[in-house]
């Protein structure tokens, strides 16, 4: 086998500019792939921490039928007292979770006593809501920073009301909502601080105290619209989200009774636990990254392949001559084959080994130049690639493989040389 490999390598360099621009070739593809999933990556990655840590949280449970009327913020829909204390049983036992937050969600017209608007306003914990979401302090730009985050009588208005009503930190605004009985009731609040806008429906969410929330609507019982979930692993999302699925199957609902049958397959009687990918358009453009990452490990196979083949192609039809004659003295198919194969496969192995070598330092060092690029209204974020381990491996091992495969027919076709015509061959 050491005879074969040193025949290969001679051979290669033999034709030392043929196997350059194919090597070239190879390397290109594999840096190219590779940097598209470090950049992709982590661009995802961050986008998600973007959503999850500032804004979702990684899981949240609703009562049946309530995401599907999110738009409305159906009052009707809130989880009672009993359901939410069954719930927070469940929580506090579950290794898995980090933190999470019950929210009071409501539509109100708010009002800077001139102009009057519709805005989303979330009733929270200030020191849950922190724990669960941690970058929404982040969020603030302008305001005071400082502990608790809300106070009672204070809220967050987002820069599209802010910048719409001409509202600044300190002014008074008023928030008119009915309730599920349809009656009005209104409240003055003090603006505490102006935050940052997201993309999508939350660009006009404003935060304040979940007791406030409370009072506004006149509820006689502590409801609870979601309860937003933070986990210690964010990598164990799916298996936690089949877990709580499951065990609120057993959380009465509404008339007390548990769930039998097909409704526990939702995650219990009157009880529905999403992911943040369920509850973010953002889920839409992951799919759509992981996709284009398939289709150009899907262009590097078929550059691999094409490369690699026509080389082979060229090298057996020019040393028709010496393969009939290395026939003739006695050689083996067997060995011919194996002789053609190692030349594919060490095109293979130097391509990739460069492509990675490249890959990785390319990546370090647009770690060490610190990227940042914006992102709809987040600005100044910061771009971190990566690459995995797992992800080296295989598409290293995709490489090669295909190598070794595109190498196949020639060597096969040399192999089956007859030796009489081979060495007639002009």
């Amino acid at each position: 086998m050491l005879n074969v490999l040193k025949i290969a390598l001679r051979n290669l360099a033999r034709f030392g500019r043929r196997t350059l621009l194919t090597s070239t070739l190879i390397t290109l593809g594999v840096l190219s792939v590779m940097l598209f999933i470090a950049v992709a990556g982590s661009f995802k990655t961050m986008m998600i921490g973007q959503f999850t840590d500032a804004i979702l949280g990684h899981l949240e449970v609703h009562r049946r039928g309530y995401v599907a009327s999110i738009d409305n913020l159906p009052l009707n829909l809130n989880m009672p007292a009993a359901m939410v204390r069954k719930v927070e049983q469940l929580l506090d036992k579950s290794p898995d979770i980090e933190a999470y937050s019950e929210r009071v969600k409501l539509g109100a017209m708010f009002s800077n006593f001139t102009e009057t608007t519709s805005a989303r306003v979330n009733g929270i914990d200030p020191d849950r809501e922190t724990a669960t979401t941690p970058l929404m302090p982040g969020r603030l730009i302008e305001g005071d920073r400082g502990h608790p985050l809300l106070k009672p009588g204070e809220i967050l208005i987002p820069t599209l009301l802010a910048r719409g009503m001409g509202v600044k930190v300190g002014d008074s605004v008023v928030l008119v909502a009915t309730n599920r009985d349809g009656s009005v009731n209104g409240r003055t609040f003090t603006v505490r601080g102006i935050m940052e806008a997201v993309s999508g429906p939350s660009g006009r969410d404003a935060y304040i105290r979940i007791e406030d929330a409370r009072s506004l609507l006149r509820m006689a019982q502590p409801e609870v619209s979601e309860i937003a979930i933070r986990l210690k692993n964010p990598a164990r999302l799916d298996a936690v989200f089949a877990e709580l699925s499951d065990a609120l199957g057993s959380v009465a609902g509404k008339d007390g009774k548990p769930a039998t049958g097909a409704m526990k397959k939702g995650g219990g009687q009157g009880l529905e636990v999403h992911t943040w990918a369920a509850l973010s358009p953002f889920s839409n453009i992951a799919n759509m990254i992981d996709l284009l990452a398939v289709f150009i490990k899907i262009m590097l196979v078929s550059i691999v392949l094409i490369s690699v083949m026509n080389v082979m192609m060229m090298a057996v039809y020019e040393r028709i001559r010496e393969i009939g004659t290395i026939s003739a003295i006695g050689t083996p198919p067997g060995r011919i084959l194996s002789l053609f194969l190692t030349e594919g496969l060490l095109l293979g192995v130097g391509g990739t080994a460069l492509g990675v070598a490249l890959s990785l330092a390319t990546v370090y060092a647009l770690n060490v130049w610190k990227i940042t690029f914006n992102f709809g209204m987040q600005q100044g974020l910061l771009l971190s690639p990566s690459i995995r381990a797992a992800d080296v491996a295989t598409i290293s091992a995709m490489v090669v493989f295909m190598a070794l495969l595109a190498s196949l027919q020639p060597a096969w076709k040399a192999s089956r040389m007859d030796p009489v015509r081979a060495l007639g061959h002009v």
